[in-house]
Parts: C-alpha cells; structure tokens; sequence
C-alpha cells in the first residue's frame, strides 16, 4: 500500500545505480562493442562516460534514451522501463507493481 513506498536511502540508490551499470555493461557486451565503440555510436564526446555509467555514477540524460536503446539494440520501452525501475524506483513501483497502491 502507500505507506509501504518510500523514498530510497542514499545507500539503496547507489546500490541501484551499481546494479543499473552491471546491466548496462552487459547489454554493451552482448552487442560485441567496447566502450569506444559505444561512445561512437552515441557520437559522445568521452567514453569515460560510459565507464561512470557502468561503475554506478551519473545517470542518462532523459532525451537520449530512445538513442542509447537503439545502440543497445533494445526494444525502447522496454530499455527505458528498465531504466525506470533504477532512476526512480518509487514511480516504478507505482507504474508497473500491482500491489504498490
């Protein structure tokens, strides 16, 4: 119910983030890419950020997932309902878990 939600910790937002990196790490992976490679194909200035990404730092910037879905060849409302359930955990319960309200 309601008052089962709750806002995360900053603890549990940096594990959320760790585990969002390994995802995405292995979705770079499974497409054969290097982070170099990926950073070409999202015209990025810095592969560094795609390291920050999978190490559990920064987060994709809202207007490029659609982009970043495509690289990874995803589906994007799958990748981004993913993303979601990391970013904001909270709307994603609301959104997607029967039992959150």
């Amino acid at each position: 119910m309601l008052a089962e939600l709750h806002k995360s910790t900053p603890e549990e937002a940096k594990e959320q983030r760790a585990t969002l990196g390994h995802w995405l790490k292995s979705l770079r992976e499974a497409e054969g890419l290097s982070q170099r490679d990926l950073a070409a194909r999202l015209n990025l200035d810095y592969y560094t950020f795609i390291s920050q990404l999978e190490n559990g730092r920064g987060k994709i910037p809202a207007y490029r997932y659609a982009e970043w879905a495509v690289a990874l060849g995803q589906e994007p409302r799958n990748f981004v309902r993913e993303l979601l359930r990391y970013y904001e955990p909270l709307t994603y319960k609301i959104l997607f878990e029967e039992d959150a309200i």
